[in-house]
């Protein structure tokens, strides 16, 4: 899964070349705290920047024998340093190194998602405005209601992104914590003025309490925001689905020059990269609910959720990233039919009146119940006959006793349902276009 969707700068920061190189950052950034305390020698120190590395291959060969990853790093980069070797990983814990470096990896990943997301509203903006004034049928339970523009619809989503914005920039920062406390987090042989100083020069900030691990209660709001995101992707997806179907094909997915729908029948245009990214919405969903599960861990710490990690994390943030690049591909090329949702609209024959016929009445002194039934009745004979909404009201006695045909007429006024667009987009996207 990893392989197949991953983006370049995603893929990139989670290879195993790159985990190493924040490890070794995290490692150096200790020597140099040390070092500012008089306990490193300025010339040991020069010779760990100058000469610290390790070798992927070599690692993988230790690691064999010993069987603990982070041994077998610093075996690797100790093999570059020769005596200065010594100060490496100077009162430090295993998790000290991989929580630390985890964070820097979480925050860039964050950095990368949140880029995308901008990217998707400007798309959505620029939609909305362009879908403004396109009339078409609003649903609810998938039956029609009212009138609105289909450029609410991005508005909507526009607004659902914004929120997704702030939700993973806070993410972010919950997740931006580092611990360099020690084996239960009491600083017993590492002195609390080395974990204020790395956290410093890597921009972290310090756990103000740790037990051998950074409480994953942090990592489960960064996958939880993770998965309110892909629901939004999901959200979108879905809608345009419903809107691709045969009887409604009122939008569509851009089909490409050459792609084909169906093996079996050339004419099928189906929803295909929606209905990926429907796909994809779940399993972040269910690497959220893993990330949960880590929270509990047993006294200090066990490592029960470290296997789990190595896959939510790096996982998740990839099919975020490339769920939000596919979804802004498919709204910024999306096929949409204003003709075909005019003629939708028509087909309820005008019953999307109803409300505004039944608040008429009551205007003029009929009881709600009243008015709903005499609205209600016409509304099914509508629906089984075929026959236009407003030609039955017109009709109808018991309506003409309080309402005149010219009161009728100016209640079937597209218009009225649309007069507040405009409010709604300034409050959205504020005064300015």
């Amino acid at each position: 899964m990893i392989a197949r969707y991953t983006r370049p700068d995603m893929g990139k920061l989670w290879s195993i070349d790159t985990r190493y190189r924040k490890w070794l950052d995290v490692e150096i950034a200790a020597c140099e705290a040390w070092a500012e305390l008089g306990e490193i020698p300025k010339d040991a120190l020069a010779g760990i920047r100058k000469k610290a590395k390790f070798d992927v291959g070599k690692i993988d060969e230790i690691e064999k024998v010993v069987r603990h990853d982070v041994i077998a790093f610093l075996s690797s980069v100790a093999g570059s340093l020769g005596p200065e070797s010594r100060f490496i990983h100077k009162g430090l814990t295993s998790s000290d190194i991989l929580d630390t470096a985890l964070a820097l990896l979480m925050g860039e990943a964050a950095d990368i998602i949140i880029n995308d997301i901008r990217k998707l509203m400007e798309i959505l903006k620029k939609q909305a405005y362009r879908y403004k004034d396109t009339q078409m049928i609003g649903r609810s339970h998938g039956i029609h209601a009212e009138p609105m523009t289909f450029g609410l619809k991005y508005a909507l989503w526009y607004s659902d992104m914004q929120r997704n914005l702030e939700r993973m920039r806070r993410a972010q920062e919950v997740v931006l914590v580092g611990k360099l406390s020690g084996a239960v987090g009491t600083f017993s042989n590492i002195p609390p003025a080395i974990e204020v100083k790395v956290c410093k020069k890597l921009g972290l900030k310090p756990e103000p309490v740790a037990t051998q691990v950074v409480q994953r209660d942090r990592h489960a709001e960064y996958l939880t925001t993770l998965a309110l995101v892909a629901a939004s992707v999901e959200k979108i997806a879905l809608e345009i689905r419903h809107l691709q179907r045969t009887e409604v094909l009122e939008a569509e997915e851009p089909f490409m020059t050459g792609q084909k729908g169906s093996s079996a029948m050339p004419h099928k245009r189906n929803p295909i990269g929606c209905e990926n990214l429907s796909g994809l919405a779940r399993l972040v969903r269910a690497n959220a609910m893993a990330a949960l599960e880590n929270i509990a861990l047993w006294h200090e710490r066990d490592i029960s959720h470290s296997s789990v990690e190595r896959v939510i994390i790096p996982d998740s943030t990839i099919l975020v990233d490339y769920m939000l690049d596919r979804l802004a591909g498919i709204l910024d090329k999306l096929q949409v039919y204003p003709r075909r949702m005019k003629e939708n609209m028509n087909r309820s024959y005008g019953l999307f009146n109803s409300q505004r016929v039944m608040l008429a009445l009551i205007e003029k002194g009929l009881s709600r119940d009243a008015a709903y039934d005499i609205v209600q009745r016409n509304a099914m004979k509508s629906w089984k006959t075929g026959v236009q909404f407003k030609k039955l009201v017109l009709k109808d006695s018991a309506v003409k006793k309080y309402l005149s045909s010219q009161e009728i007429e100016s209640i079937f006024n597209l218009e009225y349902y649309l007069k507040n667009v405009s409010f709604i987009f300034k409050r959205v996207f504020g005064p300015g276009k």
